[in-house]
């Protein structure tokens, strides 16, 4: 398993019942997930202190219930610095074990980039890019980076990201649209990137109400988008949060798709630590091909 285990404002305190007990910088959130089937004794002090719980409804969704909780605060991921908020569905803004992909793309971009000749930039492409973790990370790094999602506000709040980190005057493309739209236009249009990292849905809509199911659409989708990788390419990177994707199942695609660029593929759960535990909490899986 590959494990966010660099945090210094954000941990995992505990978990139990259908919950998990964290830490966003200073103040403690409690909220539902589904890994999380066991029932152990709620011993640390945290659940009774909490400022943000979501309570999840049998009927779906949920509401939250706040004590002393800014509308908006943030944390930072060493040179990064991300502005949270509480919103629909249990969600803050952030997916703090993404934390360890950042970590392993930007240290690949950093050796390319060295290896390169000057002002030749490493370009990347970030589909489905949310509020930037990946994008950001891409940056400061030095990688120029496209930013693709297909939700005006995600993007705003990655581009309020970027300036929290003081990454406003990086090379990044801000682009409001739909990620299959954008790769069939970057094709025909002969664009290629050096790296790809994509996180898409388990399940959506596009614009125009076209059903995105992820075991049924994401092979198709990731023909096409390793497509846009340069002859020289460094990496590819997707996430995933569907339970039927398992690992294996991301090194099959990954392998099947680039078979003929070479290269090592490797796919892993990604965890964070649960520290009254010790253990790790998984959470998603993420698959890697590499030069």
């Amino acid at each position: 398993m590959w494990i966010a285990d660099n945090w210094k404002e954000y941990e995992i305190l505990d978990t139990s019942g259908g919950e998990k007990l964290e830490r966003w910088g200073k103040y403690i959130l409690i909220r539902p997930d589904p890994q999380v089937i066991w029932q152990t004794p709620k011993k640390d002090p945290a659940w009774k202190r909490f400022n943000g719980w979501y309570h999840r409804s049998s009927k779906g969704g949920g509401n939250w219930e706040f004590r002393e909780l800014p509308e908006v605060w943030s944390v930072s991921y060493g040179q990064l610095t991300f502005g949270l908020k509480p919103f629909h569905f249990k969600h803050t803004g952030l997916f703090p074990e993404q934390a360890v992909n950042w970590d392993w793309c930007s240290e690949r971009i950093r050796r390319e980039i060295k290896s390169r000749p000057e002002n030749s930039p490493f370009r990347v492409l970030n589909l489905f890019a949310y509020t930037g973790g990946a994008t950001l990370a891409a940056a400061a790094a030095g990688a120029h980076v496209t930013h693709v999602d297909a939700s005006k506000g995600m993007v705003s709040w990655a581009r309020e990201n970027a300036a929290l980190s003081g990454l406003e005057n990086a090379p990044i493309r801000w682009l409001v649209d739909d990620c299959m739209k954008f790769v069939e236009r970057e094709l025909r249009r002969g664009n290629t990137y050096d790296a790809v990292i994509m996180d898409p849905p388990s399940y959506g809509r596009g614009p125009k109400g076209e059903l995105w199911k992820m075991e049924d659409n994401i092979y198709g989708f990731l023909q096409r988008a390793a497509r846009l990788l340069s002859g020289n390419a460094s990496f590819f990177l997707i996430n995933s949060y569907t339970t039927g994707l398992a690992p294996s199942v991301l090194t099959y695609m990954l392998r099947t798709v680039l078979r003929e660029r070479g290269g090592h593929t490797e796919a892993s759960e990604i965890g964070l630590p649960v520290r009254d535990a010790g253990l790790i909490l998984p959470c998603g899986a993420s698959g890697r091909w590499y030069t």
